[in-house]
């Protein structure tokens, strides 16, 4: 089963998601400029919101390339002192397929949080013979290491978001299957209507200047921003998700709730200090199906224009579900087993499921998936 989730959420002005210039992050779209929020930065807001976090606590997976010095403190608390920990860890690994540098990994690893803890005890218990280089215990441990590596995956995030870990074939660690197919896909948000760059001048005052020194600011400067009305899709493939965790239904139910409230909850931190954007959703359309996704995107290939009737939510709502609607009757709805949506706004539309709020549309969600999953 696929679950996929539409949103419409309109943020106030904000600087959300920058470019290298410090601009807001924009493309064109249907032959118009729009706002846009990068997949990257949405999916970052989702793993940092409280109700997926609280599911990472104690499975969630971390991505670093300090690996090196994360053995190295577990071992030296573990008991180990020896000043050449670092170095020897260094070449086991290296070994292995996983070169570094200055202490860092050269590729960032993704790997379940409590793989840390058995990669340390690995080289705690034959230390001594991977200090001299004993050639057989470095075959071994290298051989544990691959393997631990392998099985690192089984956390929500690392299934949802899969892993590409760029090692070389020919090497151990290489030679072992480490790539993690994503469960999930998250496309880049962008705003339903054609959107321009403001700016925001400001001055600081030094407050201690003198009354008699020369007028002025004591600096000044602009922050760009826009304000937009945002579509917001994303998709979990439920059998590839319970493939990935290692087959454990309960922690996949588990997952795609954590990663709806998540989805709902995410809000980017881009320069919330000055600007306060902090809107939630104001429109949210779960649907489960069989097969096929459908992205509702090109329900705003067309700019949403604001005229004399209507808000300019109001108005993205309803081009998304005119487009939806298109959908159906042209590829048919025999696959799809749930739409469910929620509104600050009252719905009233035919053939579409009225959850009320959120609790409601995750409540539905679940009993979906527990028939399939």
């Amino acid at each position: 089963m696929i679950i996929e989730l539409h949103m419409l959420q309109n943020f106030a002005p904000s600087c959300l998601n920058r470019d290298d210039t410090n601009s807001p992050k924009e493309c064109e779209f249907g032959g118009y400029r729009r706002a846009r929020i990068s997949s990257q930065c949405i999916k970052r807001s989702i793993r940092r919101d409280n109700n997926f976090a609280s599911l990472l606590e104690t499975r969630g997976g971390v991505r670093t390339k300090r690996l090196i010095t994360q053995i190295v403190k577990r071992l030296n608390d573990k008991g180990l002192k020896d000043d050449g920990i670092g170095k020897t860890v260094a070449d086991v690994l290296k070994e292995g397929g996983l070169d570094s540098q200055n202490g860092e990994t050269g590729i960032l690893v993704f790997l379940e949080r409590g793989a840390l803890a058995d990669f340390a005890d690995t080289f705690q218990k034959r230390f001594e013979p991977l200090a001299k280089g004993d050639k057989e215990a470095r075959k071994l441990a290298i051989k544990e290491l691959g393997d631990i590596l392998a099985q690192s995956v089984k956390a929500p995030d690392i299934a949802l978001f899969g892993r590409m870990l760029a090692l070389k074939p020919d090497t151990p660690f290489g030679k072992n299957s480490l790539n993690v197919t994503a469960a999930c896909q998250v496309a880049h948000t962008i705003s339903t209507h054609k959107v321009g760059v403001e700016f925001d001048f400001y001055t600081a005052m030094d407050d201690l200047k003198k009354p008699e020194e020369e007028a002025g600011a004591g600096m000044m400067g602009t922050v760009e921003f826009n304000s937009a009305c945002f579509y917001r899709y994303a998709n979990i493939d439920c059998a590839q998700l319970k493939k990935n965790l290692g087959d454990d239904k309960e922690l996949t139910q588990q997952t795609v709730e954590a990663f709806i409230r998540s989805a709902v909850n995410a809000v980017p931190t881009g320069k919330q200090n000055s600007f306060a954007a902090q809107n939630p959703p104001s429109f949210v359309f779960a649907v489960a199906r069989n097969s096929g996704t459908w992205s509702l995107a090109n329900a705003f290939a067309s700019p949403v224009r604001v005229g004399d009737s209507g808000d300019l939510v109001q108005k993205s709502t309803d081009a998304l579900l005119d487009y939806w609607g298109k959908l159906v009757r042209v590829y048919g709805d025999g696959d799809i087993k749930l739409r469910t949506a929620f509104s600050l706004d009252t719905l009233e539309i035919k053939g579409l499921d009225d959850a009320a709020n959120l609790e409601g549309l995750i409540n539905r969600v679940n009993q979906a998936i527990a028939v399939d999953c």
